[in-house]
Formats: C-alpha cells, sequence, structure tokens
C-alpha cells in the first residue's frame, strides 16, 4: 500500500505555511487550538445562518488566526465577501460581537478582517460545497463532477483531481469514484497544491468529496 499523508501538512515550510500563528507554553497548547475551532466554527456557523446563498455555498476559502498577548486578528479569505460585506455594514461587528461572546476574553481585543480572493473556484473548499450543494440537489455525481472540473479550468490551474467516496447515488455498496484532468504531483514537494477533504450529508447518507489542486510549479 502507498503510504498516504495529508498533501498541506507534507509541504509545511515549503509551499504552505500555518494557518494560525501563535505561540502557547506546552500546557496551554489544547488550549488554544480548541480557541481556535471555537472561532472557525463560530464564524461558519454565522455565515451558514444568516447568508443565504443562492447555490447554498458559504465561500470561505480558509479562516487565518493570528493572536498577540492582547489581540487575536482573524482574517477571513472568501471567495465571495459581497454576502457579507454589501448586505449590512453592520454584519462584520456582528460577527465580531458573536465570537467574543463565544470566547469570552475580556482582556483581549479581537479583530476580523475580510479578504477577497481573486478566483473562488481555484480553491478547493469552495469548489467542494458547490459539489456537495449539487450533491444534495440529486444532481448525478459525474456531472458534478465534470462541472467542477470546467470551473477550475477557468481558474487557470494546471491539474485536479476530484474524489467522492460513500454511497453514491444511494447504491447499497459504498463506494469510490475520482476523475482527474491535468497533472497532480502528489510526490513533489515544490508543487503546489491545495486540498480539501468536505463531507456531505445527502438523504442516502454521508459522502465524503476529496479535492487536490495542482496550482503552480514554485
Amino acid at each position: 500500500m502507498g503510504q498516504k499523508i495529508n498533501p498541506l501538512g507534507f509541504r509545511l515550510g515549503t509551499t504552505k505555511n500555518h494557518h494560525s500563528l501563535w505561540f502557547a507554553q506546552p500546557k496551554k497548547y489544547s488550549e488554544g487550538l480548541e480557541e481556535d475551532k471555537k472561532i472557525r466554527d463560530c464564524i461558519k456557523n454565522y455565515i451558514q445562518k444568516n447568508i443565504r446563498i443562492s447555490s447554498g455555498m458559504e465561500g470561505i476559502a480558509r479562516i487565518e488566526i493570528q493572536k498577540r498577548i492582547d489581540l487575536i486578528q482573524v482574517i477571513i479569505y472568501m471567495g465571495f465577501p459581497k454576502l457579507l460585506i454589501e448586505d449590512k455594514p453592520r454584519r462584520v461587528e456582528e460577527l465580531q460581537m458573536n465570537v467574543q461572546k463565544e470566547l469570552n476574553c475580556a482582556n483581549r481585543k479581537l479583530n476580523i478582517a475580510i479578504t477577497r480572493i481573486s478566483n473562488p473556484y481555484g480553491h478547493p473548499n469552495i469548489l467542494a460545497e458547490f459539489i456537495a450543494g449539487q450533491l444534495k440537489n440529486r444532481v448525478s455525481f459525474r456531472k458534478a463532477m465534470k462541472k467542477a472540473i470546467e470551473l477550475t479550468e477557468q481558474a487557470n490551474t494546471k491539474g485536479i483531481q476530484v474524489q467522492i467516496a460513500g454511497r453514491i447515488d444511494g447504491k447499497e455498496i459504498a463506494r469510490v469514484e475520482w476523475i482527474r484532468e491535468g497533472r497532480v504531483p502528489l510526490q513533489t514537494i515544490e508543487a503546489k497544491i491545495d486540498y480539501c477533504s468536505y463531507t456531505v450529508r445527502t438523504i442516502y447518507g454521508v459522502l465524503g468529496i476529496k479535492i487536490w489542486i495542482f496550482v503552480t510549479e514554485e
């Protein structure tokens, strides 16, 4: 069997950087980790509840967290930030209040910034949400995968691989289906590869979507 490794962790320090930047003593590390998870979950829940997007997508590519002694800086990279900003200018402030309530950190200031990303469909998270939305609407999985590949080609990437596993189309036996377009050199550390795994709940059960996107070679 080939040894599997997460493509993001494999490239840390070369083409990838951490999404959370902070320092903690070994005994406090788990608390910091829990805090990060709370922040990310809180933001995702808020966006799901308050923003109704036609395709049911949140459009978050990633959430970066930087912590200092007196400040927590959160940067949300979104593909479609209009949904959060244009609707109401108070939205971001409201989100900040929500996260602060969740964390109840009185002695630290929280700052949330939103950054727009140029090619939303060049990011695996946004693409996985798109496929998940299609599968929930009972579109055939092959059609959904092909459409996703078309969208990434517009974002001029070098290659993409999409894999869906589980009870596809409600069949009795779970199986794995995948499709690849272009090159996806997983063994090359210099290759800048974006990856995400996403679970989607359909009426047949849970399906897993994995997406590898080969962006560029460094």
